[in-house]
């Protein structure tokens, strides 16, 4: 029975976003710290979004395109917390997969021990960036299908 009535919740997930690899994405529009954003998606049975590849990022950017326009941000579930640098995803693992913006000497991540969450942006076309954890922006939850 509550097998059934996880596969129901997450159809409903599904239809009110978007169906990409396996996974539903739920977009949520008010601005939040990363914290706040990763507890409400767990709470909802997901996790903040993680692309494990280039073709899934950039659905994930397009999607996010799409529900909250072209100059959205979006906060990643990747962080550095743990150690600085070493970039891993909502259950720990090394992320495999990063998309990082810029050349050069601006090349990100740039902020050190005070920017260790990740962001996607819209505008840059799905790029990330390190930002400060306590900066609010949209989010993206992510679902397993089962």
């Amino acid at each position: 029975m509550n097998l059934l009535k996880e596969k129901q919740a997450l159809q409903t997930v599904c239809l009110r976003g978007k169906k990409i690899h396996g996974k539903c994405f739920l977009a949520e529009t008010r601005l939040k710290s990363y914290h706040t954003a990763s507890e409400d998606c767990i709470s909802q049975g997901g996790t903040l979004s993680a692309p494990l590849s280039g073709l899934e990022n950039e659905q994930l950017a397009q999607y996010v395109r799409e529900s909250l326009g072209d100059e959205a941000r979006v906060w990643l579930g990747i962080n550095d917390m743990l150690t600085e640098g070493a970039w891993s995803d909502m259950t720990g693992a090394a992320a495999s997969f990063m998309n990082w913006e810029g050349s050069g000497s601006s090349l990100q991540p740039d902020g050190g021990a005070a920017e260790n969450c990740a962001e996607l942006s819209v505008s840059s076309g799905g790029k990330w960036s390190d930002e400060n954890c306590r900066k609010e922006r949209a989010s993206v939850c992510e679902f397993k299908i089962v």
